[in-house]
């Protein structure tokens, strides 16, 4: 008779393109059974509906409210939904209440739980003695721990928790999809993500602006994505006085992403922000080299200064200096662009998987080996 297959229930936000595909790998794993819970259905991207034949889908019905950068989701009838699943282990991506329900129900029933976040340091350096006395908490009483990068796992070390007991699942995206398009050359720059003030757009074009100064001739950027600050980003866009060529592509679907990191040359991601950027992953996969700031996962891990990009802070001049040798020494970008390819490799939806199984192993204390999801 085979081994007796983990029944994993991960209770999580809504179906998102870079998470789906992890889910479909973890069901493909000999050891998990697994059902995932949806706190609301995919809002953004609609064709991300979640459904799937190999594993039980579920999707409750309480209040969602999305926010710039978080969340906030309350609906205790995921409570019912995990009696009647029955799991040997729950797993949990954050804080919200109904996270922190399944956190309850697990604990109370001498259920393993596992914690699984993106967050960093960084990110939640800000948090008040509330949300950190609830994260003290949940980790204590957690039986292993799933971070989605570096960043993730030095959180969970500030925190006390056994570095044998924490895995990585790393924040990925479809390598291959976008790494398909077709050379253009088209845009100089581009800029994807929530046109909010968090990503910095404005930042972007003025270094757009400073390197079209730096180089004398019009230099084009492009805008993927949508948001509240669209209005003010064409008024900013005004004052270059034509120095700058902006245009934007809109909200786009995954499909249609690959052609345009293929015709531009340097990634923009100035972020005031993110836990990681998974936007970088795109690029990188796309051979796109990209410059960021310091204040997202991605730097120093995906985006090694000086390797396959840069990592500059707050400063006009710095990122000035360093697009303008990208767009001029084409045998640097050559090199950056390789190693971009070469580094994002790593983050793949197997490997996500392959961690969120190793936690879910381990918690049940089912196999000893904790195989190569562990850092």
């Amino acid at each position: 008779m085979g081994m007796k297959k983990i029944r994993c229930v991960v209770v999580t936000n809504v179906p998102a393109p870079y998470r789906v595909p992890v889910w479909d790998h973890l069901a493909d794993f000999s050891e998990i059974e697994l059902h995932v819970i949806y706190c609301a259905p995919a809002y953004i991207d609609p064709t991300q509906d979640g459904h799937s034949q190999k594993y039980g889908v579920h999707f409750l019905t309480g209040k969602y409210t999305s926010y710039e950068a978080r969340f906030m989701h309350m609906d205790f009838s995921v409570v019912k939904l995990l009696s009647q699943l029955k799991p040997d282990v729950v797993v949990t991506t954050g804080f919200i209440p109904t996270y922190l329900y399944a956190f309850a129900w697990a604990i109370l029933r001498g259920v393993p739980h596992v914690a699984m976040t993106d967050g960093t340091a960084e990110s939640e350096r800000g948090l008040t003695f509330v949300h950190r006395l609830v994260r003290k908490m949940v980790f204590s009483l957690s039986k292993s721990f799933v971070g989605a990068c570096w960043g993730s796992r030095d959180l969970f070390l500030a925190y006390g928790v056994p570095r044998d007991k924490i895995h990585l699942s790393p924040l990925c995206d479809d390598n291959a999809l976008f790494g398909s398009g077709v050379a253009a050359n088209r845009y100089d720059f581009i800029f994807c993500g929530q046109f909010v003030d968090r990503k910095n757009p404005l930042f972007a074009i003025r270094v757009a602006d400073g390197v079209a100064k730096r180089l004398g001739r019009t230099v084009s950027i492009r805008f993927l994505g949508k948001g509240p600050m669209e209005e003010e980003i064409r008024q900013e866009a005004l004052l270059t006085q034509g120095r700058v060529d902006l245009s934007f592509a809109g909200y786009l679907l995954q499909k249609d992403m690959p052609a345009e990191y293929a015709a531009s040359r340097v990634f923009l991601f100035p972020t005031r922000l993110d836990c990681w950027g998974v936007v970088i992953n795109e690029a990188c996969a796309a051979g796109v080299p990209c410059v960021v700031s310091p204040h997202t996962g991605v730097a120093n891990e995906l985006v090694v200064d000086g390797e396959n990009g840069h990592v500059c802070a707050f400063d006009i001049g710095l990122w000035v200096d360093r697009c303008t040798q990208l767009l001029t020494d084409d045998e640097l970008w050559q090199r950056f662009s390789a190693s971009a390819k070469e580094k994002v490799k790593a983050y793949t939806f197997e490997v996500a998987a392959r961690g969120v199984m190793d936690a879910a192993v381990q918690a049940t204390s089912t196999r000893l080996e904790l195989g190569a999801g562990q850092v």
